[in-house]
């Protein structure tokens, strides 16, 4: 067998190591971090096994105009970096209103149906079952109309075999009693499940692939060397490596190593933050989100987490703080006897495109480079299932489906 790179050591690439070192192959993992350090530290640890449908919509387009008005909901432009932005938003605009909107589903779908089955298999191997937590998740609203929009995308989640029940006030209370009273109406979608602490999933998988062979180092990579079939040589902190074959799961620092491969990929950063509530003194059965906000209150073995919401800057621009405090007040509302004097803030990058499909699939120019990256906001989701497609790509062998979805050159 040969000898696979990856470089990312975050859910994509460690699940990409297991699923590698299962299949025979030679695996060394580099991350300027230690696994599960860098945006997986900190998303709302829901698996999302039926979201298949993507962030751009004509709908969700005609509601951006009130969003950035609005400081308190879901999406936040930092106006400085606007006219770095505007390509991408163009794109995602585009892809909005003149994608092929059942296409895209048919290629999240397969990503993010299996992601339970797989994590349960995952964490009994890994001796973790317990971070699996199959409780279901709940979506709130205020507002009737609004409600009943959403009607139509869990409609389309029933046609594909997935079950949710529609809750009135009186069935919410009964099953969140402590859900403010503002929440009239729900969907509770019973096929979802939750992860209780996304970092310890990532190290318990990363000590995993280690038992399995697995070679995990914190360096940094500096630079990639080409030879005439390739890259041929990793440049990185500690020293030259040489390369068989390279996996490129590095979210969304991932366009940068693309381009030196000749593939020009519009990837963006949706800045997502977190408020860990350490103590809150009393905690949902599952996790709930917000429909106004789109943010998840997610129950964890160490308190409750607030995730969510969209902040459009730059890879390098300082944490904003007042987002974070955003998903505080929100929690705050959502379950008003929470207590919250003790929390913690986080912010994380999330790489997305603007189809909002990720890329997964063998480089355009050269050989033996692997792509695992853009999975926007379900990259936990759909880690497992990547995983798989990789190997199958690196053993050289036919998918049962195609995967032209997941180009690096669609674009």
């Amino acid at each position: 067998m040969s000898h696979v790179t990856i470089i990312g050591a975050g859910i994509i690439g460690i699940n990409c190591a297991v699923s590698l070192r299962k299949a025979g192959y030679d695996v060394t993992v580099i991350d300027r971090l230690p696994p599960g350090e860098g945006c997986s530290f900190g998303n709302a640890g829901v698996l999302a096994t039926s979201a298949f449908e993507p962030l751009a919509g004509p709908d969700t387009l005609l509601k951006v105009p009130g969003w950035l008005l609005n400081p308190d909901s879901p999406l936040f432009i930092q106006w400085r970096h606007l006219p770095r932005l505007i390509p991408w938003l163009a794109q995602y605009a585009r892809a909005g209103m003149f994608g092929d909107f059942n296409a895209a589903c048919e290629a999240l779908f397969p990503l993010m149906a299996p992601s339970l089955e797989l994590y349960s298999q995952l964490t009994a191997e890994a001796g973790v079952p317990e971070l699996v937590s199959r409780c279901g998740g709940l979506y709130v609203y205020k507002n009737k109309q609004q409600f009943e929009l959403a009607g139509a995308g869990f409609q389309r989640r029933r046609e594909r075999g997935f079950d949710f029940m529609a809750l009135d006030h009186t069935d919410i209370r009964d099953q969140e009693p402590a859900l403010s009273s503002d929440y009239k109406w729900a969907y509770l979608v019973r096929d979802y499940a939750h992860i209780v602490n996304p970092k310890r999933l990532v190290d318990a998988l990363a000590t995993y692939a280690g038992s399995l062979g697995a070679e995990i180092d914190v360096d940094d990579v500096l630079d990639v060397e080409m030879g005439s079939e390739g890259p041929k040589t990793l440049v990185t902190g500690k020293g030259n490596r040489p390369l068989d074959k390279l996996v490129i799961a590095a979210g969304a620092y991932s366009h940068h190593l693309c381009a030196k491969f000749g593939d020009k990929v519009p990837l963006e950063t949706e800045r997502g933050y977190h408020v860990m509530i350490n103590e809150p003194g009393l905690l949902p059965s599952m996790p709930i989100m917000d429909n106004d906000v789109k943010a998840w209150i997610t129950p964890m073995e160490h308190g409750l987490r607030c995730a969510g919401t969209v902040e459009l800057a730059s890879l390098d621009a300082p944490e904003n703080h007042r987002r974070a405090q955003v998903l505080l007040r929100l929690a705050k509302r959502m379950v008003p006897a929470l207590n919250v004097t003790d929390y913690s803030v986080w912010m994380g990058r999330r790489p997305t495109l603007p189809d909002s499909i990720p890329v997964i699939g063998p480089a355009t120019h050269v050989s033996n480079v692997f792509y695992a990256f853009g999975h926007q906001h379900l990259g936990l989701t759909g880690a497992p299932a990547t995983a798989n497609l990789i190997t199958e790509l690196v053993a050289g062998r036919r998918p049962n489906r195609s995967l032209s979805a997941y180009r690096a050159d669609r674009f």
